[in-house]
């Protein structure tokens, strides 16, 4: 399986966009501060993902995401009460 998944920084709110084949392992190298791209950031935790059979579908809709603000604005609205419930309310675009 290939995932879609978005994070939520506990340091500052931001949410992070990304793409794996191993959930677990990957939300464990964010925290661990071994990507570059979130490492300032941390704590993080998983607010949502999205599983697929093609690795092709899960990076589609990972770069949909991070090049459609309308995309992403529609998935935020519908994940408000996680983003919200996870290190308190509001939430920011990476």
């Amino acid at each position: 399986m290939f995932y879609m998944y978005i994070l939520k920084s506990g340091k500052d709110g931001k949410c992070y966009i990304g793409s794996t084949n191993d959930l677990k392992k990957r939300l464990k190298l964010h925290n661990d501060g071994k990507v570059f791209s979130t490492k300032t950031r941390r704590p993080l935790a998983l607010v949502y993902y999205e599983a697929f059979y093609s690795e092709i579908d899960a990076r589609q809709r990972e770069q949909k995401l991070k090049n459609y603000g309308k995309a992403t604005s529609e998935l935020y609205k519908k994940i408000s009460n996680s983003l919200n419930d996870i290190y308190g309310a509001g939430y920011k675009k990476l």
